[in-house]
């Protein structure tokens, strides 16, 4: 019996052990998780703080990318190439306008000439044309006005008026396309004089490591590709105003060859 307590009591020490240890893991193991929860709380914070600068400069707009590449590009070169898109698109604008206001109706302008000039009554035709704007109209007021002189000198001041009209609707189309020749070439000049500076460099480097090329090289090609995109864009709007100035051109032609038919159809 003695020997029996004693072999329970010894398996109950054991097991009283055990679950001791047991409970002395488990308390460190929650102590281990409380120390890291804050460790991983602070860690987190710190990522969303370095995350939201990132986010920040993945986010900058069009104007402030825009901004940083002028300035880069330097201010001697990129200003002039400036220049010639605001220049000329002061002067795109001035035409698109002026053409825009230059477009005429001619058919119902012809319908109402034809009317008062079947009836005789010439001073209504020019009234007519008076009121009416754009080019066409102001040549068949030329051409009435000169009724008492005759037909061919009619047809005469038809086709010289014609000419003014024409080259007033050129006007400006020169210096538009000296700004498209221009903002490349600056842009180029810029372009090969940040070349020669990145050599320069290079010999007081005496070294060609890709730090000191790839620098003045990147300055350098941003000359030439804001020259490059103020031609385009002049250029896009060059040719517009030009198939605008062709179709005013016809729109003059083809009226000027009806009116010479209204006028010999009921000149007396």
């Amino acid at each position: 019996m003695s020997i029996v307590g004693l072999l329970t009591f010894a398996n109950f020490n054991g097991v009283m052990a055990q679950d001791a240890t047991t409970t002395e893991a488990t308390e460190q193991v929650a102590a281990t998780a409380d120390s890291a929860a804050p460790a991983e709380a602070v860690a987190e914070t710190a990522a969303e703080e370095t995350a939201a600068p990132a986010a920040e400069e993945t986010t900058k707009s069009f104007h402030q990318v825009l901004k940083e590449k002028y300035i880069q590009g330097g201010a001697g070169w990129m200003t002039p190439v400036l220049l010639c898109l605001i220049f000329g698109m002061a002067l795109v604008i001035e035409r698109i306008l002026y053409l825009n206001m230059a477009t005429t109706n001619v058919k119902k302008l012809l319908n109402g000439i034809e009317d008062n000039v079947k009836s005789g009554n010439y001073e209504a035709a020019k009234e007519l044309c008076r009121n009416t704007r754009g080019p066409v109209a102001s040549i068949f007021y030329q051409g009435l006005d000169r009724m008492d002189q005759g037909l061919e000198n009619v047809e005469k001041a038809v086709t010289s008026y014609g000419g003014v009209q024409m080259a007033r609707l050129e006007n400006n189309l020169t210096w538009i396309g000296l700004f498209i020749a221009l903002a490349p070439s600056f842009g180029f000049l810029g372009t090969v004089v940040g070349m020669v500076q990145a050599f320069d460099d290079i010999e007081v480097a005496g070294d060609i490591s890709p730090t000191v090329v790839a620098g003045g090289m990147k300055v350098a090609l941003l000359t030439t590709i804001f020259g490059l995109i103020v031609a385009i864009i002049l250029q896009i709007f060059y040719n517009y105003i030009l198939t605008k100035i062709e179709s005013l051109v016809d729109q003059m032609e083809d009226g000027s060859i009806s009116f010479m038919d209204i006028l010999v159809k009921y000149h007396k």
